[in-house]
């Protein structure tokens, strides 16, 4: 039997972090088995689902990484084969027309509720004593056996077992002919050959009632794992008030989609200690049955730590590619200029995002009109100037343009003035780079043209020189 998971997101919004997490275990776990994933649009909800909700959906998993196999099949194009095992359901006795109103449903809910009962259908209609015209609108429900009950074993809950008469006779098409979403999935998982189906907590209540469809149609019944909710770090569910929860929204924010990953395989899964993970190393050890049952809170600093760890432990060229995103984002031309790879290798253990490592490199792209006030306030005195014009004449004279050779020039000038690296270094900082925090100068002069360098150091010693005059 070939394993095959899928992920069936509704298009009613972005993928979020929850729903990120579910494809993640799904895709592991087919992975893991050698098997196939499969991504469907459940996007039966006409009114809600939009085509922007789509193209989110498969950015953001394009983005993270998990590609599919087959797919993504969409359930507004599949009604006619719905529609048809209604036909035939309804054919074989396993489900009937019902003509209840609106109102008629609404006062049963009220009267149940007051009473202290779950409300429910009574099954007003299941045996079909009234007579009604050929047109008279109805809904299609699913006559849910009366007796016995539904048993699975769920990967991470353990034995679920349900009575019948706590299930009440499902809608399946409503009036305008449209089947619902508890029909849709069943159809959908047996044509699909899914043999797993990983997904959150709420629809546990969904899977005896599926069960009952899948056993009405002759369908196998794939095996289940319901995963726990994520919290956020308040420790209520995650909602929109703690901020990224859309899965692009991390990527907007610098995160690299190899950190996204790995911390949410952690948020419910576990193989001992270990924080970190390769891909490689999440397929070989994944288990639906290692996911546990407590909810997991969002935690955005391990998040970071995460990110910060990827940026500097990946391939240059690999973090670059991403890194090419921000600097776009932030209008950073980087057509002339160091490579990214050159930069994410300079700055690697002073960012955390790639959000701020474009912003904070800038200077290595684009020319400044001025200096930072603090900085220049601080550093650009008077007394700085003789050893920011020692500095400039050996580098003017050099011809290895490497930062071993820099670094040597800087030394000789500090030597020769009698000053200590500070005293040249940081002045030297600031002319270059217009702000008073960088990476090893010689790092940062190295990636910058000669040109460029000693005409930021000219105009700094025209800044000092000004400075002093007024």
């Amino acid at each position: 039997m070939t394993v095959k998971t899928r992920f069936a997101p509704s298009p009613t919004g972005f993928l979020h972090v929850g729903g990120a997490r579910t494809a993640l275990y799904s895709w592991l776990y087919a992975r893991h088995q050698k098997g196939e994933f499969v991504l469907r649009i459940e996007d039966t909800d006409l009114e809600r689902s939009t085509q922007e909700a789509i193209d989110a959906i498969l950015e953001g998993m394009n983005w993270l990484g998990l590609n599919w196999n087959e797919g993504p099949y969409y359930q507004t194009q599949r009604f006619d084969r719905y529609n048809a095992l209604i036909d035939q359901l309804l054919a074989e006795g396993k489900a009937y027309k019902c003509y209840c109103s609106r109102e008629r449903l609404d006062a049963l809910r009220e009267q149940q509720m007051a009473a202290g009962e779950k409300p429910r259908y009574d099954g007003a209609c299941r045996h079909g004593e009234h007579e009604h015209a050929a047109d008279a609108p109805c809904v299609i429900r699913f006559k849910n056996p009366a007796d016995g009950t539904v048993v699975f074993d769920d990967h991470v809950r353990g034995r679920i077992e349900t009575g019948n008469d706590q299930l009440d006779d499902l809608i399946i098409r409503r009036t305008d002919g449209a089947p619902t979403y508890n029909f849709c999935v069943v159809v959908d998982d047996w044509d699909m050959a899914i043999t797993h189906v990983v997904r959150g907590e709420d629809h546990i209540n969904n899977t005896p009632r599926q069960i009952n469809i899948y056993n009405a149609l002759g369908a196998p019944v794939p095996e289940f794992a319901h995963v726990s909710m994520i919290l956020g770090d308040d420790g209520a569910k995650l909602s929109k008030r703690h901020g990224a929860v859309s899965v692009m929204q991390y990527r907007d924010d610098g995160y690299l989609p190899q950190a996204l990953l790995n911390y949410l395989v952690r948020l419910g899964w576990s193989n001992g200690d270990q924080e970190i993970f390769s891909l490689e190393e999440m397929i070989e050890l994944f288990s639906l049955d290692a996911i546990g049952k407590s909810a997991s809170a969002f935690n955005t600093d391990k998040l970071l730590w995460l990110n910060q760890h990827y940026i500097k432990t990946l391939p240059a060229t690999e973090v670059a590619e991403h890194l090419q995103w921000h600097m776009q984002d932030q209008g950073i031309d980087t057509a002339s200029g160091p490579s990214l790879a050159e930069v994410v290798t300079l700055y690697a253990e002073r960012c955390n995002t790639l959000k701020e490592l474009a912003a904070q490199s800038r200077y290595l792209f684009e020319d400044f009109a001025e200096f930072e006030a603090g900085a220049a306030k601080k550093h650009l005195r008077p007394v700085a100037a003789e050893p920011l014009a020692r500095v400039r004449a050996k580098l003017a004279e050099l011809a290895d343009w490497q930062a071993p050779a820099i670094h040597a020039q800087i030394n000789a000038a500090a030597a020769e003035l009698e000053l200590g690296m500070g005293k040249v270094g940081m002045p030297l900082r600031v002319a270059v780079t217009g702000i008073g925090q960088s990476p090893a100068i010689d790092g940062v002069i190295a990636l910058l043209s000669k040109e460029q360098v000693l005409a930021r150091i000219d105009m700094a010693l025209g800044f000092i020189e000004a400075r002093a005059q007024g």
